[in-house]
This record gives C-alpha cells, structure tokens and sequence, in this order.
C-alpha cells in the first residue's frame, strides 16, 4: 500500500525535527547490563513481551528447527524484487509466507502467496488440493509450523493478560530480585547523554542523509510494511481469542553480506533491518515472534556440525538441542545469544560460556563492559518510540529459541529494528494480516461480481454486456484491472518460484486467467458499443469516459510492469 504525498511529507518534516533537535548527541539506549533496563521496560515498553525458549516445549523446537532447516535445505527461502521509489530492489532477507491457504500479503508493491501450512482441520476436512500440494518432506515442515502457530495463538493470551516474563529464566530468581532493587534506587537522570565527537559527528551527518531512504527501506528484510506516523487514533483491539493468519520466514546470514549499515540514531550497532513499525495488519493485534540462530548454510554444506548438533535424516542439520541435555538454547554454537530476559549480571554471553547455569557466578565477575560485547555478539530487537527523542532506546537480546511478542498499541506508537548477530538467524514472525481484499476467495467473488454482467446467447454462443450503466461498467472495469495488476502479474512475475515447492495455487491462478480473458472480451464489447453511432449520444459519451479512464489507468499499469 503506497502512502500518501501528504504522509511523506509529514514524515521528512518530523524527521527533520528532531534531527535539529538532537544535533550531534547520541540517544541514550538500555541493554540488560545497564541499571535501568527493567524500570524502563516496564515503564515505556511494556507492550512488548518475552517467552524465553525454555517456555516452549522441547519436542516443538525440534520439530519447528528441523522445518526451518527443511524449507532452507530445499531452497524455498527466496529474495523478493520490490518496488522502493520507482525503483526495483532486492531483499537481503530471503523469506517464504506460509499461512492460512489462499492467504496473501502485500508489502512494497509485492504480493507473497502464502504456502498453505497443513493443519489438522485441513487435513480432517479432507481438502485435497492443500493435502497434496506439497510432497512429505514439506508437509511436516508446514505442519511443524502450523503447531508453532497453534502454540502463540494460545500463550498470546497470557501476554495480553499481563503475564510477562520481562526477565525472569530458571536458576536466577533470587539475582533478580536484587538487581531490580539496585534498579529502584537508581536515579533515572544518571542514564547520560553520549556526545559524538567530530569524526564521529561527520560520519553521523552522512547517515541522516541516508535516513530518509533507509527507513522507507528499512521493511526490504522483514516483508513489513513501511514506517507510518502515529498520530492516527487507536483502534479497539481484536474482539475474542487471537488466530494469527499468516506467518512471514526470513532468513539472513551476515557473514554473506558486504554491508551493514549502523544504526544511527542510538549507536546499537550493525541493522539487519532498518526501523519500522509492521503494516498491513488487523489494528491493535499482537505479533509473535520466534528466533532461531543457526549454522550458516556454508557451514552446514562443509559438514561442520559438530557445536550445532548431529546430522538428521535427509542430511539435514538435527536443531540444536536434540543431542544436548541443555536444551534448544544450551548450545554456544548457536552463536552464545544472551537470553533478552537476563537483567544483565555481567555475563559476556560469548562462545562456550553462553549456557546459562544456575550459580551465574561468571556473570558476576563480569563487567558491564564484556556484557555490552556479548550482548553485541549474538541478534537483538531493538525499540523506540516513534518520532521521540527523549525516551531512551532499548535492545533485547535473542538467545535461540526465544520468542517475543509484540502486544496492544505497541506496534502503532513505538519502531522497532533488528540488530546484526554473528551467526545466520531464522525469524517465524506469526501475524494477524488484513486479508479483507488479499484472499483468492475475496478475488473469486470479484471475479464472479463482474463477470455477471457478460451475458451468452445459449444458441448462437454471441456475448454481450448485460447493462450499460456506467456505475456497473467502471465496477466491471476496476475489477479487470485488480485481477491483471494485483493478482495474475504479481503470481506471474515472482509468486510462481514456488510452484516447484508447492502447487496450490496453480489451479486457482489458471482460473483466475480465464476469468481475465473473459473481463478482456467484455472491454472489447463495451468498445463496441461506443464505437456504434447507433448508440444514444448521453450514454455514448458517459460509457466513453469510463471506458477511457480504465484503458489510460490500464496502459499505465502495463507499462509500469514492461519496464520491471
């Protein structure tokens, strides 16, 4: 969805607000390892919400890392060609959208076609085109995230409920406890101001240049929509239980990438994904979110798997935690992802010494300093609040396995971005997608709708429009043209890579031309009757003009996706 001139410009307007306003000062954020970071938490971000792996069942993450490895293995994983001012790009997320079937979503003048993930209601329905779509191996890694799934849509509850494990893991009860009261006892003005020096001020000027793009950008790695203002006024929540309808996987290796671009607002580090808020989603529902770091495909391919865990069956990577008693988040291979719900006892989070023990006497030995760098080692979500300069930043970081979820008018009032780890990282971000006008049922009834206009003689097979009316032929018209532009060259152009993964939407695409081809005939019929001088002048002219306005939109349309 394109945002308005009068968006934009009022974006450029506050950004250059508060660059003036902040000048050549870094925004102060707070990790787990700063004093601070819980009473902050609570107090600006508590929309957010951890459940930290060991929340999950273990048989889950198995089944849900194996899929990951599956789709990978595989090569269902693609980058997506998008649209970003007139220009085509590529992501350097590569992702796949599974969801509900005959789900889509769009994002930056990209329509992804939901692979359908094979659910015991489908499969018990007897729904043969979504049970035979995919061959075995798929199948079970749908179905594994399906459950995934299944698991949010249920624990969500309990983070709407309020019961937020901010940054409570087993064995470290009583050392929170403690660390929140020095928290309490900590002035809040003691969080300071860091201030660039020149180089670094040079180098801060070169970036807010680059902002601008890169926020508009920032949603080519994660398939959101772009960031948007938040002076629109909130919407009721979702009504009953939460049913997420599509879930968007990204896959990203850093040690492929040439560049990563610091974050330039706070100083955070290396962006895998630029500040955002997600877009195109039912108001006011949550997203969750599941982390997996992981083996590079390089490594995997030179067999290197001896800190990620054994070889599974198909030669696929076994998930970390199959062979280990530490569980899915035990292993330093993973990367040594601090768990983000950790208060930061000076545990450096890095390498072998990642594995959390009960004692945490290492992390007390600690300084904040090697927390800072551990912290810096492995992925991490990073929130602000929008358009505001005051209100400290926060990072969390991810350790494997951990989920997080994103609830009540989060989303709408504050951005978030994802930080570079050193490891490749799986995401599974599970949504509530406005599908009003993005399913193949919604653009079957449209299709029906205009289609009812074209009447053929039984006897002579002759076709002619059943009505004239110009309200009914621009509706006909404005449905031929969403049937070309926004389904059939939007399958045609990417969304058919993955016919050779699954072929659910063969079927209903070849239709879907059908149905075009018979929209076409009607055009040139409705041509027809303009032409014809036999026609009564008020209506001839009144059809000429809808006719006109369609062609010109049409032609433009066409030309757009010839230079593409």
């Amino acid at each position: 969805m394109k945002r308005s001139d009068d968006s934009e410009r009022e974006k450029r307007r506050k950004r250059r607000r508060l660059l003036q306003e902040l000048g050549d000062q870094r925004i102060p954020f707070l990790s787990p390892s700063d004093p601070g970071f819980q009473q902050l938490w609570e107090s600006s971000y508590s929309g957010l919400a951890l459940r930290p792996s060991s929340a999950l069942p273990q048989s889950l993450h198995e089944r849900v890392q194996s899929a990951l490895f599956t789709l990978r293995r595989r090569g269902c994983l693609l980058r997506d060609l998008v649209r970003v001012r007139d220009r085509d790009v590529f992501t350097s997320v590569s992702r796949a959208l599974l969801g509900q079937p005959g789900c889509t979503y769009r994002y930056l003048d990209t329509r992804l076609f939901a692979i359908p993930w094979h659910s015991k209601e489908v499969e018990e329905s007897g729904q043969a085109n979504t049970v035979a779509c995919c061959d075995p191996d798929l199948s079970d890694a749908c179905r594994a995230l399906w459950e995934l799934n299944s698991f949010f849509c249920q624990d969500i509850q309990h983070a709407r409920a309020g019961d937020r494990d901010c940054k409570h893991r087993e064995g470290k009860e009583s050392k929170n406890r403690e660390i929140e009261r020095e928290i309490q006892e900590q002035p809040k003005e003691e969080v300071k101001v860091s201030i660039c020096g020149k180089e670094q001020g040079e180098e801060r000027k070169k970036e807010d240049e680059e902002m601008e793009k890169e926020e508009e950008e920032g949603d080519l790695d994660t398939g959101q929509g772009c960031s948007h203002s938040v002076s629109s006024p909130p919407h009721k929540p979702p009504p009953g239980p939460i049913s997420f309808n599509i879930t968007l996987l990204n896959y990203m290796d850093p040690t492929s990438m040439s560049q990563l671009k610091e974050e330039p607002y706070y100083g955070m580090g290396k962006m895998a994904v630029g500040w955002h808020h997600d877009e195109n989603l039912v108001p006011l529902s949550p997203v969750a979110v599941y982390s997996y770091s992981c083996p590079s495909e390089k490594d995997t391919v030179e067999g290197d798997t001896t800190k990620a865990g054994t070889t599974g069956k198909g030669g696929e990577v076994a998930p970390v935690g199959e062979t280990s008693g530490a569980g899915p988040s035990g292993s330093g291979a993973e990367g040594g992802d601090q768990g983000e719900g950790d208060s930061g006892e000076g545990e450096s989070g890095e390498g072998e010494s990642s594995t959390a023990t009960g004692s945490g006497d290492a992390g007390e030995a600690a300084d904040a300093g090697e927390a800072g760098n551990g912290e810096r080692a492995c992925w991490r979500v990073g929130l602000k609040v929008a358009w505001d300069i005051h209100t400290p930043g926060l990072t969390l970081p991810l350790q494997s396995g951990d989920c997080y979820y994103m609830t009540d008018d989060l989303n709408r009032t504050h951005q978030h971005c994802v930080l570079a780890g050193d490891t490749a990282r799986f995401s599974s971000t599970h949504r509530v997608a406005q599908c009003s006008a993005g399913t193949l049922d919604y653009i079957k009834k449209r299709c029906t709708e205009a289609l009812a206009n074209l009447h053929m003689d039984p006897e002579t097979g002759v076709k002619s429009l059943r009505s004239l009316q110009p309200v009914t032929l621009q509706n006909c018209e404005e449905i031929h043209n969403e049937v070309e532009f926004e389904w059939l060259r939007q399958y045609w152009f990417q969304g058919r890579r993955f016919a050779r993964f699954c072929c659910w939407w063969s079927a209903p695409m070849e239709q879907l031309e059908k149905n075009w081809r018979q929209m076409e005939v009607m055009t040139q019929l409705l041509l027809g009757v303009v032409e014809d001088e036999s026609t009564v002048q008020e209506n001839r002219r009144d059809m000429a003009e809808t006719l006109l306005t369609a062609l010109s939109d049409r032609q433009q349309h066409r030309q757009t996706w010839r230079d593409r």
